[in-house]
């Protein structure tokens, strides 16, 4: 089975990329490792960690959303609540909510999830946004929790993945057959090709 080693990047969007800057880079702190567009858009990435990245894209008449609490239950169509960052410290936790407060954003007060703790805010774009601290001594990570008071049948199957739910690979494709195909960007890590 293949192994996943993060999450390479979200990918957001934005109507104003140098406010955004200001905040992802400026304020919180995070690399601006990778800048690519032409006329029309804007695609910026930023570096969480050693292996994940935040990205935004600028597109003209993209409006900050209307800012939802974090958690809170919606319907219709939806895709997005909120994404969490970790941090290394509870100390950690505690200076981005200072920084955050005296830059002018609304932050929540730490709440206590059991595993972790967390505060809550919005970005410029109104992008729900929560920083968290793993609570000592509880690795959920290690020793998976399931504590839902009514669990689904396939919840109750346990935290690792089950074997013989989705259909096999019967055709793999080989090796003489993969082509990566030049997608945007690509031109300004590689150079055009010529004809």
């Amino acid at each position: 089975m293949f192994r996943f080693n993060g999450v390479n990047h979200l990918a957001m969007a934005t109507g104003d990329m140098d406010k955004t800057i200001r905040f992802w880079r400026d304020l919180l702190g995070m690399r601006l490792v990778a800048g690519l567009g032409q006329p029309g858009y804007r695609h910026c990435f930023f570096q969480i960690s050693e292996t994940d990245l935040i990205a935004f894209f600028e597109w003209p008449g993209v409006r900050p959303v209307a800012k939802k609490d974090h958690g809170r239950p919606v319907s219709g169509p939806y895709i997005f609540d909120h994404v969490s960052f970790g941090v290394e410290t509870e100390d950690d936790l505690w200076s981005l909510k200072d920084r955050l407060e005296a830059a002018g954003f609304h932050v929540s007060d730490v709440i206590d999830h059991g595993f972790i703790h967390s505060i809550y805010a919005h970005d410029p774009n109104g992008i729900p946004i929560e920083f968290s601290h793993n609570v000592e001594g509880v690795d959920i990570r290690q020793k998976p929790q399931m504590r839902d008071k009514a669990p689904s049948h396939i919840t109750v199957e346990g935290s690792e993945p089950q074997g013989g739910v989705w259909p096999p690979v019967t055709t793999p494709t080989d090796r003489s057959r993969r082509i990566v195909y030049p997608g945007a960007g690509s031109e300004l890590f590689h150079g055009k090709k010529s004809d």
